[in-house]
């Protein structure tokens, strides 16, 4: 992909969408991100991975931002670079991560986004922020709500449509009032009209990912669907994806866990011990079933995401009633076992610490 074609992409979302906002993405130079970012010092770090470093910055107006810097340039780099900022110049939605610009000098590529001053649902699931309990129930009934909002409209009103690829904890973000922002597309998808999957090198994060993508390479809608079932269930309950259970190499998928207690009827058992028993019965119930029919192994019975937001929403009373009676919740034992287990580790904090920034 050339990188100047990046520079039209803003054009290509439907503008009469509910819920988008308006473009006001630009072109920073180097050394205003290198102002904003106090020469992308260290105590700037909001955190680290495989493709680079975030920084939090300040522009000369006072608005805050965070800066992905790309760590190494490669033909790699470049092209999830390419991808992710041709993403976020399409997208315009109030769940998905507004992108503010980006910067590409020399060998630097860094793209430039809304700062989250609540980070990640990550860090605040396993990371340095689990202890606060700052999620609710009502906040975490509006991240489920709005995070599977931001991907129903990547899969069905974004122009081509868009798989994520990578829908998990820490790319959840949330903002200064726990609003979800769906975040990260560099490993995302264009699907074009009329094709159901597309066949590629997998990629994501383990754990999260469906059966048939990890053991065949077929990336459709489905794939982050059940990643989205994984979120689910690992939002109501406080676990991991994946636990360690007697050594190192014996794990447990979340899944494997919530459904024996969920077809049980113990759903006091699955919610997180951090809520303190203060969350509604049917919600909970709700999200529960929703998750785990996502997080099933057979593609073709997941619902779609939009299907996912009106079940949560409880505006699909009848469909979660069949969802209930569903083969998967009275036979658990028949249910596949081809589940990927064998191709996943668990989701790991990231090696730095996030650090608070002082603005």
């Amino acid at each position: 992909m050339a990188f100047g074609s990046m520079i039209c992409c803003g054009k290509g979302f439907d503008r009469k969408e509910k819920g988008k906002k308006q473009p006001t993405w630009r072109v920073f130079s180097l050394k205003e991100l290198h102002a904003a970012t106090n020469n992308f010092n260290y105590d700037n770090k909001l955190g680290e991975g495989g493709f680079g470093s975030v920084y939090w910055g300040q522009l000369w107006d006072g608005s805050q931002i965070a800066v992905k810097r790309l760590k190494v340039w490669s033909d790699k780099a470049e092209m999830e670079f390419s991808v992710e900022v041709e993403i976020l110049a399409r997208v315009r939605h109030k769940n998905l991560l507004s992108l503010r610009g980006y910067c590409a000098e020399g060998q630097e590529r860094l793209i430039v986004y809304e700062y989250m001053p609540n980070l990640s649902l990550l860090s605040h699931l396993h990371g340095h922020h689990s202890a606060e309990c700052l999620l609710d129930w009502n906040r975490r009934m509006n991240i489920a709500i709005g995070s599977a909002e931001g991907i129903a409209y990547l899969h069905h009103h974004a122009t081509p449509h868009i798989i994520h690829r990578d829908v998990k904890a820490s790319n959840v973000l949330l903002d200064s009032d726990f609003n979800a922002q769906v975040a990260d597309f560099g490993f995302a998808k264009l699907i074009p009209d009329g094709a159901t999957h597309v066949t590629t090198r997998v990629k994501g994060t383990l754990g999260y990912l469906a059966p048939e993508y990890a053991m065949l390479g077929k990336a459709s809608e489905s794939c982050d669907v059940y990643s989205f079932g994984i979120l689910l269930l690992e939002l109501a309950t406080g676990k991991r994806p994946l636990e360690k259970l007697n050594g190192p190499s014996i794990k447990r998928t979340i899944t494997n866990w919530a459904l024996p207690l969920a077809c049980e009827g113990r759903l006091s058992e699955l919610a997180d011990p951090r809520l303190n028993g203060k969350y509604d019965d049917v919600e909970l119930k709700r999200v529960v079933f929703v998750g785990l029919i996502c997080a099933q192994s057979r593609p073709e019975k997941r619902p779609t995401m939009p299907e996912v937001v009106e079940l949560l929403k409880g505006d699909l009373k009848e469909k979660l009633a069949v969802i209930e009676n569903d083969d998967l919740f009275k036979n658990p034992q028949l249910a596949d076992s081809d589940d990927g287990s064998d191709f996943i580790s668990e989701e790991r904090e990231p090696k730095q610490v996030v650090k608070e920034v002082k603005v």
